[in-house]
């Protein structure tokens, strides 16, 4: 159910983005929002990031704050709530926090895929599951990693690729890693 709410939800969203690349003006519009949809930090800088800079430090703020909760709540609902936290509460203040974060960074770079995805689960295997330690070092290995992959981008090839496509071609193999290495250890 939750796979086929994904395929729904995706399908609904890509025919908004089709609609919205169809019906713009096809010389300056939509080499835009074609761009924007592969990913660049290209078009980021000071005036972009001052914009951002309110929602994106307090998500941030938030979620480290909160981040040795993460821990009781991993060990499920009714242990969390046994120690005194509001799990329904809690989660939902760490998903507001995240979607901040998320749609700030998204707002000015683009849809850069695969980062958030494969980082934290590589970041889990060097470091451990502790959210206090997890956290920032995902945080800090996330940010490296797309700094890595923009000079990458940027030095390869005398254009500049999007960053969104290098993204896939490393994070692809490394998720599909993760996911063997994943299953062989549920078997």
């Amino acid at each position: 159910l939750l796979v086929l709410s994904g395929t729904a939800v995706s399908a609904f969203f890509n025919a908004l983005i089709s609609g919205t690349k169809f019906m713009a003006d096809p010389y300056d519009k939509l080499p835009q929002i074609t761009y924007w949809l592969m990913g660049s930090l290209s078009a980021v800088n000071f005036d972009n990031l001052s914009m951002i800079i309110i929602p994106l430090l307090i998500g941030i703020l938030v979620i480290l704050v909160l981040r040795w909760h993460l821990n009781v709540l991993a060990m499920g609902d009714e242990e969390a709530q046994s120690l005194g936290l509001d799990a329904g509460k809690l989660r939902l203040l760490i998903i507001v926090a995240c979607t901040l974060v998320t749609s700030a960074a998204v707002s000015i770079s683009g849809i850069i895929g695969w980062v958030g995805l494969v980082v934290p689960h590589m970041t889990r295997i060097i470091v451990g599951p502790d959210h206090k330690i997890l956290l920032p070092a995902s945080l800090s290995i996330g940010a490296s990693f797309l700094l890595l992959i923009d000079n990458i981008s940027r030095t390869f090839i005398s254009i500049e690729i999007p960053i969104g496509i290098l993204t896939a071609i490393v994070g692809v193999p490394l998720f599909l890693y993760l996911l063997r290495r994943g299953y062989s250890e549920w078997s």
